[in-house]
């Protein structure tokens, strides 16, 4: 067995509550190959930078975390012209977090200043550090 990793996803509020309501995590607009990277038992935080994919109102806050729960990446079909891949999160009671508090703890974020760089690919690993120090904040305890 491979050792547990540890992810965030760039996911908006709304989006994950879906996701949480139905134990899913649906990441890059549906891709695959992020989810494929994903092993049983890894952890996954989400960010969530909106509230809504479309609108403009901020949060900028860790907003769920879970395990990976199973090996299935698999499709779903929400509408004829999409059929995203998603994959089974067993998620946890949590608190929402501001990340602007902790920036200067994390070490994922190497400029302070360019905070949000990191997340420009939607789906980025971590140490396990960091993932204990934002899990914690969330009120899971690890």
């Amino acid at each position: 067995m491979s050792q547990r990793k540890y992810w965030v996803a760039a996911i908006s509020k709304e989006h994950i509550l879906r996701g949480v309501a139905d134990s899913f995590i649906q990441v890059c607009h549906g891709k695959e190959g992020p989810l494929k990277r994903m092993q049983p038992g890894d952890m996954i935080i989400v960010y969530s930078s909106k509230y809504s994919m479309q609108g403009d109102d901020k949060l900028q806050a860790f907003t769920a975390i879970g395990e990976i729960a199973d090996d299935n990446v698999y499709q779903y079909a929400m509408s004829e012209q999409f059929v995203p891949y998603r994959r089974k999160v067993n998620f946890m009671p949590c608190r929402d977090v501001p990340i602007l508090p902790l920036i200067n703890a994390l070490n994922f974020i190497p400029d302070k200043r360019h905070w949000g760089y990191p997340f420009r690919y939607g789906v980025l690993q971590i140490g396990e550090e960091d993932y204990r120090l934002i899990a914690g904040e969330m009120g899971v305890r690890v």
